[in-house]
C-alpha cells in the first residue's frame, strides 16, 4: 500500500471503467467499514450511510439513470450522455452510493438551537470526507472512481429500487472499476494564491 500523501496524489477521477475487481467483495465492504468507522464526522454524528452496490444492482441504478435522464433530454443530447453512462459509469464494477441520515441532523438542530442552520452544512462536510476517504482507498485497492451527482432527479426511483430509508438523503454516487485508460495531466493553480501563512 502507498503511504498517505502517495494515496491522495494518486487519487484522480477515471471515466473508462472496466467491470473487473482485483479484490474481493468482502475487502471492497472492509473498505467502506473501515470509512464509516473512523472518519470524523461534526459533533461525532456518524451521520453517514453508504450502500455498495454490486452485480445486477449496480447496473440497475445506471438504467435508473438513463430512464431519468431520457424524459428531460433532448434525443440528440441524451445519444452522448446514454454513451457515457454506459462507458464510463455502468461499466464498472460497482458503485457506492452516499446518504445522510436526516434524522441524525434534524436530532442535532433540536439539541443545540443555536446551531440549527449549520447542521445540514456540516453533514455535507462529513459526507465529503467519507466520499474522499472511500475513493482514495478504493484507488489504492487498484480501482478506478469518478464522484456524481445525479441527485435530486434520480432520488425518488432509487428510493424505491434499493428500499431506502425515507429520511436519508442521497448525496452522490461514485460508480468504481478497474480503469481501461489512464487519465490526463492535472493542471493545478498557484499555491501561493492559496495558501496563506500568517506568522
Amino acid at each position: 500500500m502507498r503511504n498517505f500523501k502517495a494515496a491522495i496524489e494518486n487519487r484522480r477521477t477515471y471515466y473508462n471503467l472496466s467491470s473487473k475487481s482485483l479484490i474481493s467483495d468482502n475487502e471492497i465492504k472492509e473498505i467502506l467499514d473501515f470509512a464509516i468507522l473512523h472518519v470524523p464526522s461534526a459533533f461525532n454524528s456518524q451521520s453517514t450511510r453508504v450502500i455498495l452496490l454490486l452485480g445486477k444492482q449496480h447496473k440497475l441504478l445506471w438504467e435508473i439513470v438513463k430512464n431519468t435522464l431520457k424524459k428531460i433530454v433532448s434525443p440528440e443530447a441524451f445519444a452522448n450522455t446514454e454513451a457515457k453512462i454506459d462507458t464510463a459509469f455502468a461499466s464498472g464494477y460497482g458503485t457506492v452510493l452516499f446518504y445522510e441520515d436526516m434524522s441524525v441532523v434534524e436530532g442535532l438542530q433540536n439539541a443545540f438551537p443555536s446551531y440549527k442552520d449549520n447542521f445540514p452544512v456540516w453533514s455535507q462536510h462529513t459526507s465529503a470526507m467519507h466520499q474522499f476517504s472511500i475513493w482514495t482507498m478504493l484507488e489504492d485497492a487498484g480501482f478506478g472512481a469518478s464522484l456524481q451527482h445525479y441527485n435530486p432527479i434520480i432520488d425518488e426511483e432509487v428510493a424505491k429500487a434499493f428500499a431506502i430509508e425515507p429520511k436519508w438523503k442521497l448525496i452522490a454516487q461514485m460508480p468504481f472499476g478497474v480503469p481501461t485508460g489512464e487519465t490526463g495531466p492535472k493542471e493545478y493553480q498557484p499555491l501561493e494564491n492559496r495558501v496563506i501563512v500568517k506568522q
